[in-house]
């Protein structure tokens, strides 16, 4: 089984507010076993345990309780690679966040990130994978994780962005006053979950700085990275191929598997074996595509229909009906 590993740029975050308190940066690196060299190189991924250590490193050698709020503050978009971007030009923070929790092993392969709606709130949850009924990460990364995602929010809606609330596993801190200033909501300590609270009117606006092109390019750039890196999980290599190949008309299963040096049957029975099929990711590709694109009014429907692989605008309506029980233009009228 292959070793579960984190986005490398989360070292290179702590080694940047290590260094602003003063700390010895080398030294706690090399406490770890980490080379602080890599966690600089763009596409570098760390073991999760390597990572764990670091974190409680980290939160010793800074003193400070409120550490994930420090590394919010400092955080960048680039710091999640292409889903950074791809979060800022997204058409609302509802998208954003479905981003967010669609790629969330861009993070780390121990993500357990998901999106609730209840009532008139969207709930994310931010957890990690559980082995043996014990979390495999550090609290303050289950913390700096809720904080970065906030101030992504603000990034892409406006620096007077705020949740509804919050709630955290952990027991009240020292800082409380700290955690409550940078939401700018009340927050929830001792709670059965890490989870961020927002008004479902708010996650449903449209962002400023929408792009829906570079949205999908930014789409495509996330899941080839996960298609490198992530061998195992071939359903995310199709998903990559197909919204390279769709442009050119409907892209056969057989076609894929060539252009992954397998046969369709192996290719078949891998996806199976991820609870996935050829069609199924074929379906799900194309209806998050139609969406980006009927977001752009500067697409025609015509243009879109063969965007997406149909080959004609009759057949995209269908399956557009299908999707979201709408037509496109009626789609696009009500955006």
């Amino acid at each position: 089984m292959a070793e579960d590993t984190t986005i490398a740029s989360a070292a290179a975050l702590i080694a940047q507010t290590l260094r602003d308190y003063g700390c010895d940066v080398e030294a706690v690196f090399r406490k770890v076993g980490i080379d602080s060299a890599t966690a600089l190189r763009p596409e570098a991924r760390l073991p999760v345990r390597q990572m764990q250590q670091l974190w409680r490193e980290a939160l010793e050698a800074s003193g400070d309780p409120c550490l994930s709020i420090a590394l919010a503050e400092r955080m960048q978009p680039a710091a999640l690679h292409g889903l950074g971007f791809a979060w800022l030009v997204s058409e609302t923070l509802m998208d954003a966040l479905e981003r967010l929790v669609r790629y969330q092993r861009v993070i780390s392969t121990v993500a357990d990130f998901r999106l609730r709606q209840e009532d008139d709130e969207i709930v994310l949850v931010v957890e990690a994978v559980r082995q043996g009924g014990r979390e495999r990460v550090e609290f303050v990364s289950l913390e700096t994780g809720l904080a970065v995602f906030v101030r992504m929010c603000r990034l892409a809606n406006g620096s007077d962005f705020s949740p509804a609330r919050v709630t955290m596993r952990r027991s009240r801190p020292s800082c409380a006053a700290r955690f409550e200033s940078f939401y700018a909501a009340p927050v929830e300590y001792g709670a059965e979950r890490n989870a961020l609270y927002f008004p479902l009117s708010l996650v449903q606006k449209r962002l400023p700085n929408a792009n829906p092109e570079l949205a999908r390019i930014s789409d495509r750039v996330v899941a080839d990275y996960l298609g490198r890196f992530e061998r195992g999980s071939l359903s995310m290599q199709v998903r990559a191929l197909l919204i390279d190949m769709l442009p050119r008309g409907q892209p056969d299963q057989a076609e894929v598997a060539r252009a992954l040096n397998m046969s369709a049957r192996n290719l078949q029975r891998r996806l199976r074996a991820e609870g996935k099929g050829f069609r199924q990711l074929l379906d799900e590709t194309r209806r998050e595509l139609a969406i980006q694109y009927l977001q752009d009014t500067r697409r025609s429907i015509g243009e879109i229909t063969y965007l997406l692989g149909f080959s004609e605008p009759s057949n995209f309506t269908r399956a557009f009906r299908r999707w979201k029980g709408i037509s496109p233009n009626e789609f696009r009228r009500r955006r």
